[in-house]
């Protein structure tokens, strides 16, 4: 099973780029880890935040593969503590061993399509973050939850 995270425009900050880097490499050691970075959009002024959406919605569409197992980092999606998160990755990742990719959409979301294409849906709070903080929120939940399964003394109750 490979893993990918899809995320829309350049990881900025450079304290980002060694989180998203730490932590993917951490996971790594648990299953082949990649990021995805689709280029920001560009002369956008004169379109409306839903023509961003879907424009942004084809590119997100086009790196999917087949068969691999799509959630998406979204407000509305399912909550869960770290060992609930751990727990439900775990039971099913073992009734599937599909490829996983996790997507993190650009700054207004997620294009209609993108939303049928996904399996599931997952909110990392109910607070709004940036979208670029997401990717290392997320990455270093996905190593912790990678920790938890195995046991391992990252994660403290």
């Amino acid at each position: 099973m490979r893993l990918r995270l899809i995320v829309v425009g350049k990881t900025v900050e450079d304290w980002l780029r060694t989180a998203v880097a730490l932590y993917g490499g951490r996971i790594s050691h648990y299953a082949p880890f990649t990021v995805v970075e689709i280029p920001e959009l560009k002369n956008v002024a004169s379109l409306t935040r839903e023509q961003i959406k879907e424009r942004e919605g084809e590119l997100i569409l086009r790196q999917l593969h087949q068969g691999e197992h799509v959630t998406l980092l979204d407000e509305r999606g399912a909550k869960f503590t770290s060992i609930e998160w751990a727990r439900h990755l775990e039971k099913e990742m073992s009734r599937s061993g599909a490829d996983r990719c996790f997507v993190v959409g650009g700054s207004y979301g997620f294009s209609p399509k993108v939303y049928e294409r996904a399996d599931a849906l997952l909110s990392l709070s109910p607070m709004t973050m940036s979208h670029q903080l997401v990717r290392a929120v997320f990455t270093e939940q996905l190593y912790r939850a990678f920790t938890i399964m195995r046991s391992e003394p990252y994660h403290h109750e």
